[in-house]
């Protein structure tokens, strides 16, 4: 005889449960009679009392979500490889005004740099006119959802139709999504470390365009990653030559031995999208060959 009660008892992975679910336990609670007992906070169902998992000693537990929901989500999704893309919120789109500048020089330095908004579009575009050859489940672009560069990478796989992430944080000025990135794949993080976590999990390749501390901090944990073997070797590309030159003499680490000479050999410098775009082509082309 068939079970009348099988339709409720089904998870929405098909799999049989015959235990209540957390959900209509938590709407089971919500309705109960209001009495000084049941109004009390130790009265709540701990995994639905925000001021208990907001507690110091539940953040092993937040770390947890943090990593499980966007990998959860993630996999749902489809979503097998990305293609990452690190650069500055300051950036602005070419003709934008330099929101971010404090003087004449920084107005001139960041709308100059405009022409990184415009590479970072189209690398983006490309990098998704061959996530269309996968379903978008490879190759997908994932920025860090915010302004600048972020907003041109999730920008241009949204001018060819084409399904972006955006990994935000919460930070006291910036930033809410930029709009060009997918809903359904925009999370929001309270941990940089997990963030730069999920930023790596299913990195093909990892772009970096000029930025500040933090995309410098992005840099050099993907780079150590890369250096120390904790990672598969992956196409480290970084976009205007002349500007990381200036920041950061790579050659001087392995001039003074803190460093391997090999090891700058990691870094990829890059003026345009194509440029950048052939580097992982070819890569791929050669991991498929061997």
């Amino acid at each position: 005889m068939a079970d009348t009660r099988a339709g409720r008892q089904r998870r929405a992975d098909g799999v049989w449960d015959p235990l209540k679910d957390s959900s209509s336990d938590r709407a089971r609670a919500e309705g109960v009679p209001k009495t000084p007992q049941s109004t009390s906070p130790s009265y709540r169902l701990a995994y639905a009392d925000d001021d208990f998992l907001c507690r110091e000693e539940l953040r092993p537990v937040r770390l947890q979500l943090e990593l499980m929901k966007a990998e959860m989500m993630l996999t749902e999704s489809g979503i097998k490889s990305t293609v990452v893309m690190f650069g500055g919120a300051r950036i602005p789109a070419p003709g934008a005004a330099a929101w971010a500048a404090r003087n004449e020089k920084q107005k001139e330095s960041l709308e100059a740099a405009s022409v990184y908004y415009e590479e970072a579009r189209k690398f983006a575009r490309l990098c998704s006119e061959e996530s269309a050859q996968h379903n978008h489940q490879e190759y997908v672009i994932v920025t860090g959802g915010g302004p600048g560069v972020m907003e041109a990478g999730n920008r241009g796989a949204a001018d060819v139709g084409a399904p972006s992430i955006g990994l935000n944080v919460v930070l006291p000025h910036e930033q809410a999504p930029n709009p060009y990135v997918t809903p359904e794949l925009s999370f929001n993080f309270h941990y940089f470390a997990i963030r730069k976590m999920h930023f790596l999990m299913r990195a093909k390749a990892i772009t970096i365009f000029p930025g500040g501390f933090g995309t410098l901090d992005e840099l050099f944990e993907t780079v150590t990653l890369i250096q120390t073997k904790r990672m598969e070797p992956v196409p480290l590309i970084l976009f205007g030559e002349a500007f990381w030159r200036r920041i950061i003499d790579f050659q001087a680490l392995a001039d003074f031995g803190t460093i391997a000479p090999d090891d700058v050999k990691l870094l990829n410098f890059v003026e345009t999208a194509d440029q950048a775009w052939k580097i992982i082509s070819d890569f791929y082309a050669e991991a498929d060959a061997r």
